[in-house]
């Protein structure tokens, strides 16, 4: 039978290379539905469009929602400019990462294939030299002629390839082993706690209450996924996994950021200084208390400055729900070429399987 980190990573591999730009995660959602569907009691996908399965424990308990969102980071077309698209990010990317990225546009059932260009520096007066080139000044280029005039029915070449605007872009990478139990590629921010959530779903079976997998939409553009499905299924208590910023990096320091890769997962007690969220007493308790009488190597997290989870909009709906944010440390978060170890999903799967069974111990049903 093969290890668990060899189904963990062939699973993050599968997810990985799925295409789910927020807004259009119909491709992702399929797939996650085909790996979890036969070990859930029931499995839906509400209007927003993210997928909720259901499974009943063997005793009376609280309900838990176990949550991942399942949307990447990307682009759409935004103009079709003589036969070069101008496009516009779906999420927090970095401008500085983008020239000569590989892309693939996705139009009218096709994948076209093409890079990020600009003005080339040959090109460029010295003053437009020393100061970095801005998204607006990028293009793609899908090996086209500049084509000045459109044809007798007002289309350009890419517009009769079925390009249009809002089509989405994803990045062009894919899954690498590096050394040891690292791992590269694309959208391990948000697949590797959809692998995390999946794994731990299917190992669940005697535990009190009702668990709620939840694969959210639209995280990486306000959190909207999470909102929806938090109120539909209104827990006693919610988990939420997602990725984090990992410091082990040249010119970083530990009062910056203090997670390590291969030091397990962490358990974040607030992230963008108190701006998001702010773990409850009580669930700080459940998952610290769990996490070292089950001897499960992790890390206590403090987040950064910036950006916030999932955990942040369940946490403010209805008459608020008590969440908990199990985050796993990546390198280069936000970019095509994101890294992270194995060791640490595989105790994120761990810890997230204890903290279900152990939550009936702190929060009752209502």
């Amino acid at each position: 039978m093969p290890s668990k980190s060899t189904d963990a990573k062939d699973l993050l591999k599968k997810l990985s290379e799925t295409v789910g730009v927020s807004g259009s995660e119909n491709e992702i959602r399929e797939v996650i539905k085909k790996e979890i569907e036969k070990y859930a009691d029931s499995i839906e996908t509400d209007s927003m469009g993210n997928l909720i399965a259901t499974k009943k424990g063997t005793k009376q308990g609280p309900k838990i929602m176990l949550s991942a969102h399942m949307d990447e980071i990307g682009f759409v077309v935004r103009y079709i400019d003589r036969d070069y698209i101008n496009f516009t990010p779906m999420g927090g990317i970095d401008d500085k990462i983008l020239l000569s990225m590989p892309v693939v546009v996705h139009s009218a059932g096709k994948k076209l294939y093409g890079s990020i260009m600009a003005k080339p520096p040959h090109l460029q007066e010295r003053e437009e030299r020393e100061k970095p080139v801005k998204m607006k000044e990028m293009f793609i280029d899908v090996g086209m002629k500049l084509n000045k005039t459109p044809d007798k029915d007002g289309k350009m070449e890419l517009e009769k390839l079925g390009v249009k605007k809002g089509d989405i872009i994803s990045f062009d990478s894919h899954f690498r082993e590096l050394q040891g139990s690292f791992v590269s590629g694309k959208s391990f921010d948000n697949r590797a706690g959809c692998v995390t959530v999946i794994e731990a779903f299917k190992q669940l079976k005697d535990f009190a209450g009702t668990v709620y997998a939840v694969f959210t939409a639209q995280e990486e553009v306000g959190l909207k996924g999470a909102r929806v499905s938090a109120f539909r299924t209104a827990p006693d208590v919610a988990l939420i996994v997602d990725t984090t910023i990992a410091g082990d990096l040249p010119n970083i320091m530990p009062q910056e950021c203090s997670v390590e890769t291969e030091k397990g997962p962490a358990i974040t007690l607030l992230d963008a200084q108190g701006r998001g969220l702010i773990t409850p007493q009580k669930v700080r308790e459940w998952l610290t208390e769990t996490a070292k009488k089950e001897k499960i190597q992790h890390q206590i997290e403090l987040g950064t400055d910036g950006g916030t989870t999932d955990a942040t909009a369940v946490t403010l709906t209805r008459e608020g729900i008590p969440t908990g944010l199990i985050s796993i440390p990546t390198r280069g978060i936000h970019s095509p070429s994101e890294v992270l170890s194995i060791k640490d999903l595989e105790g994120a799967i761990e810890l997230a399987v204890v903290a279900v069974k152990s939550a009936g111990q702190y929060f009752k049903g209502k």
